[in-house]
């Protein structure tokens, strides 16, 4: 199953004026009057690990506090959640809270006035959330410098590899050649002579701006040591280390190693899956979608000139709590957001679904799950080491220039990266924010 949902029409949905419910909010996410509290709604992923996990800490909960009562239901379907969220701002009537928040809708969720400043909202709002998440909160803070989602869960993603592909391909399936860009090139063209796989690796090849997050993103950030593509409001991909990723991505495309053709099946998963790519790009929730299809194993994201395992970044695939100012009794969310993170239920996501919370510590507090375990452990320990997308004003807009660039240049396996992305940063930089 993906964890990352699909981020649309972005741009469109910040450019609708919000109705304020009774109890909402301007734009600044203020709390609009007393908090106050009481019974509220919240929705969750259709994941079913996080459906049976919310159900476990909505019970506890209510067992404990029966006059603020929680209702929990997954998110209504639509294209995307990011829509259903969206809409249902327009419309005034968004639940409390919803633990499955992008960090990538945020800036357009909160110019609509939806979501609540947790940073000047609750005394404690600052206090809380650095503390279980450390700097890593930073990553998260709107352009105001505030907090409108409490950072919740990371997925960090790594380079999945077929163990029986590769040894088909003469390449040591317990201890592959796969630290720089050179040596996964040299893979990729082993298992091409081979014939061991029709293709190295099979990102989705559609023009979607999102799925820059399975190809380009978390090589760069590796590559980078953790440099966001848009930085302090400007586009980064164009320093050496961005090029040196566009480089090779081109080169994969170029020598046929990967195809830019869209994938018939499941285009995130499936071609790994089906044992039709040789490698593939995947955070922890991967080894649910791999088990009994293939055999495989995981390396850190290779980068140009090879790193340590524990200095390279990587993309996060976070989803964060958002509470939103429809809610009535904004005390009572607050307080089951602090409920539904502390120790004990932060350990029972991880033990439920296989994904970290975004805490400083999950080592330390996960270390029995952990141990018996050990395929989840080089994930855990890179939690620290993962960056989300930039959390700016017209982040689809500017993520689309980037794609439309990529399909452009990349994909098609020629043409010149440095006229092409200087001009990609040169409009990304003058999109207003």
């Amino acid at each position: 199953m993906r964890r990352l949902t699909r981020v649309v029409a972005l741009a469109a949905a910040s450019a609708v004026a919000l109705p304020l419910a009774a109890c909402g909010s301007g734009g600044d996410g203020g709390t609009g009057g007393e908090l106050t509290s009481g019974p509220i709604k919240v929705w969750t992923s259709t994941n079913e690990q996080e459906i049976a996990w919310t159900k476990k800490v909505v019970e506890a909960w209510n067992g404990e506090y029966p006059d603020e009562k929680v209702t929990a239901q997954a998110i209504p379907a639509g294209s995307s959640s990011e829509d259903v969220i969206g809409a249902a701002i327009t419309a005034g009537n968004t639940p409390c809270l919803v633990f499955n928040t992008a960090p990538a809708a945020v800036p357009a969720f909160r110019k609509q006035g939806g979501l609540v400043d947790l940073s000047k909202t609750f005394d404690d709002g600052e206090k809380y959330i650095t503390g279980r998440s450390g700097t890593g909160a930073d990553g998260f803070r709107s352009t105001d410098g505030d907090l409108y989602q409490l950072p919740w869960k990371t997925n960090p993603f790594m380079l999945y590899y077929n163990k029986t592909v590769f040894q088909k391909a003469g390449l040591d399936p317990e201890k592959p050649q796969l630290k720089t860009y050179a040596d996964v090139l040299a893979a990729a063209k082993a298992v091409k002579d081979a014939g061991a796989a029709d293709v190295a690796i099979y990102p989705p090849a559609t023009s979607d701006y999102t799925n820059m997050l399975f190809d380009f993103y978390p090589f760069y950030l590796a590559n980078s040591d953790g440099t966001q593509f848009i930085k302090d409001g400007k586009a980064t991909f164009t320093n050496a280390q961005g090029m040196e990723t566009l480089q090779f991505w081109q080169t994969l495309y170029a020598q046929g190693y990967s195809s830019a053709e869209a994938y018939s099946g499941d285009m995130w998963a499936g071609p790994f899956a089906d044992g039709v790519a040789a490698m593939g790009v995947a955070g922890p929730w991967g080894k649910g979608q791999f088990d009994g299809k293939v055999e495989f194993g995981v390396v850190p994201m290779p980068t140009a000139h090879g790193k340590a395992a524990d200095a390279t970044s990587t993309f996060a695939d976070s989803k964060n709590i958002g509470l939103y100012t429809a809610c009535d009794n904004k005390q009572t969310a607050w307080d089951f957001a602090k409920f539904a993170t502390n120790d004990d239920n932060d350990l029972a996501l991880l033990e439920t679904t296989g994904q970290f919370p975004t805490r400083t510590d999950v080592t330390d507090l996960a270390s029995d799950y952990l141990a018996q375990n050990e395929f989840l452990q080089p994930f855990a320990a890179s939690v620290p080491l993962a960056v989300d997308v930039p959390t700016v004003d017209g982040l689809a807009e500017k993520m689309q220039v980037f794609r439309d660039a990529w399909s452009s240049a990349v994909q098609s396996g020629k043409g010149d990266l440095n006229s092409t992305f200087g001009a990609a940063a040169t409009n990304i930089d003058k999109i207003s924010s």
